[in-house]
Formats: C-alpha cells, sequence, structure tokens
C-alpha cells in the first residue's frame, strides 16, 4: 500500500484524510486527487465526479461493522479531536484498520460509515496481467498448526496429500479458521520471504512460522500464480488466489502486519497430487 503525503493542514480533518486515503486506495500520488476547497459545501461531489472520470464510483457500505472485503476500502471513523469524521482504510477479511493518516488511536471499532471504490461496470474491468521473470524460487522454511489459531510449528518435511493439503496441519480435517468444505484454497498457504524480509514492525521483523503460512519461498514471484498450476518439488499445486492479510492475522500477530503485508501477504493454494514437501524443494510454475 503507497505512503502518501497529506494536503496542506489548513484544510478540514475530513478532506485531508479523504484525499489522502483515496490516494493509498488508487496508489496515486496525493496531488492527483483532486482537493475541495476548505468552503466546499458538498465534497463528496467533487471525488464523485473525479472518480466518474475514471470509471470508478463510490457504492455505501451498508453494514461497515459487518462488511468483509478482501481488498481496501474508504471508511469513515467518529474522531472528536479533529472534530467531526475523518476518513480512513480498511481492508481484510475480517477487517481491520490499514491506514489511519489522522486517527493513529483509531480501531476498527470507530468506524461508523464507509465505500467501497468500484468500476462502474465489471464487464468492461480486467485485471492487469501479471508479467514476471520469477518463474521459480526454493522453499525456505515449512511450518504447520494443529489446531486454529494455535502455534506454528517449523519442520523439515511435510506430507502433501491432493484435496486435504498438508497431514498435521489445522486444514487438514477442516479445522482451520476459516474452513469451508465448499471453499477452494484451503489446502496450503505459501508466502515470500522477500515480503517478510521488508516487513517493518515495532518488534522488528516476524519469523517464518510467525507469518502463519505454510510454505516460506524465496527468488519466485507469488502474486504471479493465482490461476496457475506450479510445483513444490514433485507435488503438483493450483493458485486460488491471494492470501491477503486480515484483522484475524494481525490479532495473532501485532499491530503493522496487516498494513505491511496487503497485496505481498502470499498465496492461497490447493494440492492436486500427493506427495512431500521438502526445505529446499524447488518452487516453480509450469508452462
Amino acid at each position: 500500500m503507497r505512503n502518501v503525503v497529506l494536503p496542506s493542514s489548513e484544510l478540514p480533518p475530513l478532506t485531508r484524510s479523504v484525499v489522502a486515503c483515496l490516494a493509498s486506495i488508487l496508489e496515486v500520488d496525493t496531488a492527483a486527487v483532486p482537493v475541495p476547497p476548505a468552503e466546499h459545501p458538498e465534497p463528496w461531489t467533487v471525488w464523485r465526479n473525479w472518480l466518474g472520470q475514471q470509471g470508478l464510483g463510490l457504492v455505501p457500505v451498508l453494514e461497515p461493522a459487518r462488511f468483509a472485503w478482501p481488498g481496501p476500502w474508504l471508511a469513515l471513523l467518529r474522531s472528536d479531536a479533529q472534530g467531526g469524521q475523518v476518513g480512513a482504510v480498511a481492508f481484510g477479511s475480517p477487517p481491520g484498520l490499514a491506514l489511519s493518516p489522522l486517527a493513529g488511536a483509531a480501531t476498527f471499532a470507530d468506524v461508523e460509515a464507509g465505500y467501497l471504490i468500484a468500476p462502474a461496470d465489471v464487464a468492461l474491468w480486467a485485471p492487469v496481467p501479471t508479467a514476471t521473470s520469477r518463474t521459480s524460487g526454493r522453499v525456505l522454511a515449512l511450518a504447520l498448526a494443529e489446531e486454529a489459531e494455535g502455534p506454528m510449528v517449523v519442520v523439515d518435511e511435510v506430507v502433501a496429500r491432493a484435496g486435504r493439503g498438508l497431514e498435521g496441519d489445522r486444514y487438514f480435517d477442516g479445522r482451520g479458521t476459516f474452513s469451508n468444505e465448499h471453499a477452494r484454497g484451503h489446502d496450503l498457504t505459501l508466502i515470500e520471504s522477500e515480503a517478510l524480509d521488508e516487513l517493518t514492525l515495532p518488534s522488528g521483523r516476524l519469523a517464518a512460522e510467525e507469518a502463519r503460512r505454510n510454505v516460506v519461498t524465496r527468488g519466485i514471484d507469488l502474486n504471479a500464480l493465482v490461476g496457475k498450476r506450479f510445483l513444490i518439488g514433485d507435488v503438483e499445486c493450483v493458485g486460488q488466489r491471494l492470501c491477503e492479510p486480515c484483522a484475524h492475522l494481525e490479532r495473532l500477530t501485532e499491530p503493522g502486519t496487516l498494513r505491511g503485508l496487503v497485496h505481498r501477504g502470499g498465496l492461497r493454494a490447493d494440492v492436486l497430487t500427493d506427495g512431500t514437501l521438502r526445505v529446499g524443494d524447488e518452487v516453480r510454475r509450469q508452462s
């Protein structure tokens, strides 16, 4: 998630914070977002018009406290210190606050309203193709937890079963926090060691097992494996979706984990063939 510069302190807190949040969500410079004058009676109209020029719009969130979305959305917080509402960026399922430019001590419990920034016509929207030269890497660590929210234990190897996952892990027997017999992408999770190396937290960096992913890799672009088949050693897997961070992960680690791992939280994948995963195994995308 892009770090942004707040507009002038002479502007109302709502305007300053919403401009910063829109810039962060859309991954643009703050200067690219229109700043309504301090006396403007309808600042939201200014932002809606600007988003409309890009084929986007603001969709009101009916129940913000229960809204779980695996991506960023604009939250409005009650902030008496700032004199009314201020903007923040909520993220994840379950959700937490990834950015609070003017309400540093706020929590998700302070959210009063919210907007999802969405394309006006999804039929005209398509994700940007991921081009990468990092199509292979290695397994640096393997970790399992027997129960939901239980401690992750580092192992040297683990047996993988098609359609089940990793023996000894909570998701193998459907005991994980997000286990669902009708869902996909719960067999195993992966994360890049590069993302953990660059994650800055008050206590330092997360150890491999603290990231609560099963497989820690180095060298391969995991985001590019969504919808793709790949091998870990001789075990075939398929990437289902990004394993975005959420409030649950941050609660089990520490503040800053959610924001620091946005779009770098790894990959959710399913196992297609039986075999054994080992530390040092090659991880490679299949053509």
